[in-house]
């Protein structure tokens, strides 16, 4: 049997180790943590003295990756959402509330009724959508900057939501594929789901539950130091703990950060500007239940951008962070908690003695057209070596739906070579 080393344990290389496994190879998972999952992984919090996600990930219906990984490894259960496609918004600055709805089928019908559409818009900015279809290298802004409300209501906070990166900078071509494959489908691909319990509990623990299951190892505190190659193949994995040679017919999948594979493979191109999230979560003391009756809400001219409620902490996403990752943690939670307070029925006045404050200093890679023209295909010139992970080039922005097509789709690469 052909082995499959897998270099990380995010939720990339967990996605090839499933397919690798699948495919029946012996698969070895090499991560230099004493934790799998990377940036998509929950933990316990001594601060709030609760588990909670190292970010917030909102996921739609029509991510068919992240779906197929959680029905494979028995996990599909694990993430929750309502029933419709709503998203709710609110407008801190003028006080107005909507909630966009979108109809069962392809067709938008909802843009034609003037009081299902975002405040202020009107039916021809909706169709000026057309042009991400000949994007090219221009941003968002360049595409659809002028438009008044569609603009500063939805294309502006949805780039930032979807791409980390703010529109005057992001790529709009990037926004293509996440539009095609879900709210372009309708209200069956586009409803919002959050994880029931965690990250880990839906997209890692489950899956490593699996593989083990299947007689695949995964190693913690297992750093790869370097790999060995010669003209034709890798031929060796190189760990703290020696040598792990890669015979003929076993195969190689690099699923880590930009920078790491960059030091493994120094000729490889990767994008090298990254952007920070900054996330805020509140631990609430006796909540109104529910908190909320959606379990998300988009906020406008405020620092708070997406609240998430899951049981009793209330957890705010700032995505593009530079500006916030740079404020103070005391005046980030200080100006947080009055945005979002109201919203969840709490005083304003009295923040929860439970709040912290994480900043991923290196979320994603910035989804500008300079950086994308970095992003590596998944193929290098040894054929038993492939890359993975949502920096590298799969047509998708930095997501988890993203990582995992970008893990299953290597894995998938590599059994086409084996059988070829």
């Amino acid at each position: 049997m052909a082995t499959a080393h897998i270099i990380g344990a995010g939720v990339a290389g967990l996605a090839a180790a499933v397919e690798l496994s699948t495919a029946q190879f012996r698969v070895i998972v090499h991560e230099q943590s004493g934790q799998a999952g990377g940036r998509c992984r929950s933990f316990h919090d001594n601060t709030l003295d609760c588990i909670i996600d190292n970010g917030n990930h909102l996921l739609l219906s029509g991510n068919k990756s992240a779906l197929s990984y959680l029905e494979t490894i028995g996990a599909s259960d694990e993430l929750i959402g309502p029933e419709h496609a709503e998203f709710p918004f609110v407008d801190l600055k003028s006080g107005e509330r909507w909630s966009i709805e979108l109809d069962r089928g392809p067709m938008p019908w909802w843009i034609l009724d003037k009081d299902r559409r975002v405040p202020g818009t009107r039916l021809t900015e909706y169709l000026s959508g057309l042009k991400l279809l000949s994007a090219g290298n221009r941003t968002v802004q360049q595409l659809f900057a002028g438009q008044g409300q569609l603009y500063e209501r939805f294309w502006d906070p949805f780039t930032i939501a979807v791409i980390n990166t703010s529109a005057d900078q992001a790529a709009a071509r990037l926004l293509t594929p996440v539009i095609r494959e879900t709210l372009a489908r309708g209200a069956a691909y586009s409803r919002p789901l959050i994880a029931r319990h965690g990250l880990s509990t839906t997209f890692v623990t489950p899956a490593i539950k699996w593989l083990e299951n299947r007689g695949c190892e995964v190693r913690f505190n297992d750093r790869v130091s370097g790999i060995s190659m010669d003209d034709a193949r890798v031929t060796a994995v190189e760990t703290g703990k020696g040598s792990e040679p890669v015979n003929p017919g076993d195969v190689v999948v690099m699923a880590v950060p930009a920078w790491v594979a960059k030091s493994l493979i120094p000729d490889v191109s990767v994008p090298d500007a990254f952007v920070p999230i900054v996330n805020v979560h509140f631990r609430v003391a006796n909540p109104r239940m529910p908190l909320m009756q959606k379990p998300l809400l988009g906020m406008l001219n405020s620092l708070s951008q997406w609240l998430f409620v899951r049981d009793d902490v209330a957890s705010v996403t700032i995505s593009a962070g530079d500006e916030a990752a740079s404020r103070d943690a005391g005046d980030i939670l200080d100006t947080v908690w009055r945005e979002i307070a109201p919203e969840i029925g709490q005083n304003p006045d009295k923040m929860p003695a439970r709040a912290r404050v994480i900043k991923e200093r290196r979320a994603t890679f910035l989804g500008t057209p300079e950086q994308l023209e970095k992003r590596p295909s998944s193929s290098t010139k040894w054929p038993n070596l492939v890359l993975s992970g949502d920096w590298v080039d799969n047509g998708l922005p930095s997501t988890i739906e993203g990582s995992i097509r970008s893990g299953q789709s290597a894995a998938q690469q590599l059994v086409r070579r084996i059988a070829s």
